[in-house]
């Protein structure tokens, strides 16, 4: 494992799915996160001959590294309802794969010490209203009662029917699922191209050779943005660190997932709490800062105290890294085969605050030991909603910059792209998600303020 994450699989280790890769295919997913995994699934579902192409491991990256949250809570309207159809899917994965899963529902909660958050907390339980979801808000006693804690908090916001799960088991889960119905999955096989003859997707070029197939599904995350540049397609999608920890056993407080302005925190399996530093992110600069730089004037405004500015990626060859090449032959080594799994360090100074944030809440436990830290890469985009459209390149589709919620959301998505590749109705609007809404002219929308 990773001396400072202690939480990847190395590379070394004997793969799950190692392939060859088929020559032929009806559609090629580029990307082994819960996203790909689950479009993967449906598709196959659908009767396709289905070839899901990861660079580096079954969920290495992100969406094994989230807190592992289910949540229908405070999402953006356009998300919500496929956000609630999704934890029903999740509820009969689990109820097909057993309780290894870790999906139970047991309420997410926003807490805080500022009474003017309330204001927007309320006009979330408006929402939710509307679209037939229980979310209410919680006094000062209210909150004391369902989460014992001596933090001070003024009050809150609950969504009992919020759940979660574990990521690190449950992805290679439903990936074994999907492979059940049909999907070939091959690790350690980086997609380098897109095989395009007379303007259209002919297939794809892998490191392993190349598979024809008139679909392609890119869901590659933080490394989506650099693959469609090489194809001349232009999309602002940044990343930023979000930094995770284990703790060891601790009696139980709540069931409750929850987060306030400092940390947030989910009850594990083992007994123990999966802790971060709330809202917090860092975010190293890079070309695609600059380049994208007037997209995300809104999102600084709002966000920009949460986010840590750091000059340089310490890694070389992260996606926006700043030697990280743009371009590379058909024939050459990819960016993404030189970093197969993208492994930050963690934030240990938020970690710290995490754990003495811990304590004040929660007295009886104390100061939690960290048996465990790591971090991943979020992809996000400048309104913090995925797109989920065609590109522009016929036979090309994507699902990327899920902007932190894609561990919860990601069955859904699978569901919708599944159905939006092969022409079939969503049975949601999509047009929150459409891929030009960043070049049409349109006016930033970061939807409203919870």
């Amino acid at each position: 494992m990773s001396a400072e994450a202690g939480f990847v699989i190395s590379m070394e280790s004997r793969l799950t799915y190692p392939g060859p890769p088929p020559a032929q295919a009806d559609v090629v997913v580029i990307g082994g996160g819960i996203a790909g995994v689950m479009s993967a699934y449906y598709l196959a579902r659908l009767g396709q001959r289905v070839v899901l192409c990861e660079k580096g491991r079954i969920a290495g990256e992100q969406s094994s590294r989230n807190w592992g949250w289910i949540r229908q809570q405070k999402r953006d309207p356009g998300e919500l309802p496929i956000m609630m159809e999704a934890i029903r899917l999740w509820e009969g994965f689990a109820a097909e794969l057993g309780p290894e899963l870790g999906f139970r529902r047991a309420g997410v909660a926003y807490t805080t010490h500022d009474p003017k958050a309330m204001e927007g907390y309320a006009r979330w339980v408006e929402l939710a209203r509307a679209h037939g979801l229980e979310s209410r808000l919680l006094s000062r006693a209210e909150l004391g009662a369902a989460i014992p804690n001596t933090a001070g908090w003024v009050g809150g916001l609950i969504t009992p029917s919020d759940a979660r799960a574990e990521p690190w088991v449950a992805v290679p889960m439903l990936a074994k699922r999907a492979v059940a119905e049909g999907v070939e999955i091959v690790e350690n096989c980086a997609v380098r191209a897109l095989d395009v003859t007379a303007g259209r997707i002919t297939g794809v070029v892998t490191e392993a050779g190349t598979i024809r197939a008139e679909k392609v599904l890119l869901a590659g995350g933080a490394w989506s943005s650099i693959f469609l540049r090489r194809h001349g397609i232009s999309l602002p999608q940044l990343m930023v660190r979000s930094t995770v920890a284990q703790t060891a056993p601790l009696p139980e407080i709540t069931q409750i997932a929850g987060a306030d302005d400092v940390f947030a925190w989910r009850r594990r399996l083992d007994g123990g709490y999966t802790v971060a530093p709330g809202t917090w992110h860092d975010f190293y600069i890079g070309p695609d800062a600059f380049r994208h730089f007037a997209k995300y004037i809104p999102q600084m405004r709002r966000d920009l105290s949460k986010t840590k500015l750091k000059p340089f990626s310490p890694a070389a060859g992260w996606p926006d890294g700043w030697t990280t090449r743009r371009h590379w032959a058909e024939d050459e080594i990819s960016p993404f085969e030189m970093l197969r799994i993208l492994d930050p360090a963690p934030n240990r100074k938020r970690l710290g605050e995490v754990q003495m944030g811990f304590a004040r809440a929660f007295p009886s436990l104390g100061v939690p030991k960290l048996i465990r830290a790591w971090a991943g890469m979020i992809d996000v985009l400048p309104d913090t909603v995925p797109v989920l459209d065609a590109a522009p390149l016929p036979g090309l589709f994507l699902a990327t910059g899920l902007s932190g919620h894609g561990f919860g959301i990601g069955p859904g998505v699978g569901r919708v792209m599944a159905d939006l590749i092969m022409g079939r109705p969503t049975g949601h609007d999509l047009t929150r998600f459409r891929f030009g809404r960043f070049a049409d002219g349109s006016k930033m929308d970061l939807g409203p303020t919870f």
